[in-house]
């Protein structure tokens, strides 16, 4: 069975490039020009994983995001833009997406991050759903993407609970930072660096009920998982 992809990108001869050249690597390309009827195709067609561009008519992507998180938690998203700034970064992972690639592109690291992202969906699939890895106050649920205190649960986006599960494994050590970045994204480039930043900024804030828990930067090497 084909991997089904929601593909939308205003740009025409961009996204009939993109469109053509997934279908030619044999993944079933669904695209759309606006964001309108995004989450209506959605829901009839539910895609593996989303590639959306950001400035979009009618609805932008960050919104779209949102929408589609509603309707299937763990949906890998990928966002296409010019936008490099970390507040742009921020509030992309905040609304829901798992990965950017920044315009323009190739098709290779395209392909590359769609495979990375369906890779890290399926692992937590392999968990045991009663499996909680309990961090300081914290249950981590690495299945359900889901990190408790008390009452209180966080939806965690797939690449957030993988980072999470990545130190945990290794608590009260130092993991190195290239090893996350290639477990994560499959590269150590910079722009992946930068995402790997956010991504720690976030778990951090996620974290701070429990002042017994730190996530220490070691720098030139990695980071250290104290718990």
């Amino acid at each position: 069975m084909k991997t089904k992809i929601l593909y939308v990108e205003d740009e025409p001869f961009l996204g009939r490039i993109v469109k053509e050249s997934l279908e030619s690597r044999d993944f079933e390309v669904n695209m759309l020009a606006d964001g309108r009827d995004v989450v209506k195709h959605f829901e009839k067609i539910n895609p593996d994983i989303c590639v959306l561009d950001i400035m979009l008519p009618v609805k932008d992507g960050y919104t779209i995001a949102r929408e589609l998180r509603q309707l299937k938690a763990n949906v890998p998203i990928i966002f296409v833009t010019a936008k490099v700034q970390t507040e742009d970064l921020l509030k992309g992972f905040e609304s829901g997406g798992n990965d950017y690639i920044r315009k323009p592109f190739s098709m290779e690291e395209l392909i590359a991050r769609i495979n990375n992202l369906l890779l890290l969906a399926q692992k937590p699939r392999a968990t045991s759903q009663s499996e909680n890895i309990v961090i300081g106050k914290y249950e981590f649920n690495p299945l359900r993407y889901e990190l408790k205190i008390e009452e209180k649960i966080k939806k965690l986006s797939s690449r957030e609970a993988t980072l999470l599960a990545i130190l945990a494994e290794n608590r009260n050590a130092t993991t190195n930072r290239k090893d996350i970045l290639m477990k994560l994204w499959g590269d150590d480039s910079f722009f992946n660096s930068r995402n790997l930043d956010v991504y720690i900024t976030k778990l951090r804030d996620y974290l701070k009920d429990d002042p017994t828990i730190e996530i220490i930067t070691i720098k030139g090497v990695g980071y250290h998982f104290a718990v």
